[in-house]
């Protein structure tokens, strides 16, 4: 399985922190995002990895270098970060990925690290990670078949009176399916110019050709997204101590 991990983005709405900093090397507790995914990616031996680099790339770059020199990661640059969006870094990865099982994570998440079990153990080749709860505008929501319990739509748009969850930012594909994307994400693309959208407008063209892409529920483990700075000080103060404390008690028990 190849990891796709998205860290291209200026992260505007994080400055000052962002000033000099790439987001994903924001210290956040005992480690930085970076670190604590990179982490939990090996704790179930996820080692391919790709890294789509955009905003001072060669700081990531010498990051992982230093603190991870056996881990065989591969860097992708978007030279054009400034004016794309997250579909341009995915799209950039295709080479890399075709003829394999896709897992794709956005580089601003802390999250607990079973989330990525419970996609691994998953009996579906496409799922997504999703959390219940309190939804507003900003959140990529989801909607559900009522009858097969796969992805309807998945947008900012849904109405909230029809979205069952946010998506977190993981999602896993089948070799099939992962295909199917960059076939979608080529035409828009290539055909039509789509670079500043999400990636999840691809999603929704492959539901909407026939992918079936199943929910699951995250709930019982904690996550967050951090794109502002009420983000960052909420996720320091509430979700940050429990996470170090789970990482603390797996190290004195090694």
């Amino acid at each position: 399985m190849k990891i796709v991990l998205l860290a291209a983005g200026i992260s505007s709405r994080l400055r000052p922190y962002t000033d000099n900093s790439p987001k994903c090397l924001l210290t956040i507790g005992r480690a930085c995002m970076l670190e604590r995914t990179l982490d939990n990616l090996c704790n179930y031996g996820l080692t391919d990895i790709i890294i789509v680099t955009g905003y001072r790339h060669t700081m990531i770059e010498d990051f992982v270098r230093n603190t991870y020199p056996e881990l065989p990661v591969t860097f992708v640059h978007n030279p054009h970060f400034e004016s794309t969006n997250n579909i341009y870094s995915l799209w950039l990865t295709k080479k890399y990925v075709s003829g394999h099982d896709m897992m794709l994570l956005d580089s601003d998440i802390l999250f607990d690290k079973h989330i990525l079990g419970q996609l691994l153990t998953s009996p579906h080749d496409n799922c997504l990670a999703l959390r219940h709860g309190m939804l507003g505008e900003e959140e990529i929501k989801v909607s559900i078949y009522p009858g097969t319990g796969t992805i309807r739509e998945i947008s900012k748009t849904i109405p909230l009176t029809q979205a069952i969850g946010e998506s977190i930012g993981i999602e896993k594909f089948g070799v099939e399916s992962t295909r199917k994307l960059f076939e979608i994400m080529d035409n828009m693309i290539l055909h039509h110019g789509m670079v500043n959208v999400f990636y999840e407008a691809a999603f929704q063209r492959a539901i909407k050709s026939g992918m079936m892409v199943y929910p699951v529920n995250t709930n019982q483990y904690l996550c967050a997204e951090i794109d502002t700075l009420d983000d960052f000080i909420s996720a320091e103060n509430t979700i940050v101590p429990f996470l170090d404390a789970e990482h603390c008690r797996l190290v004195l028990s090694d």
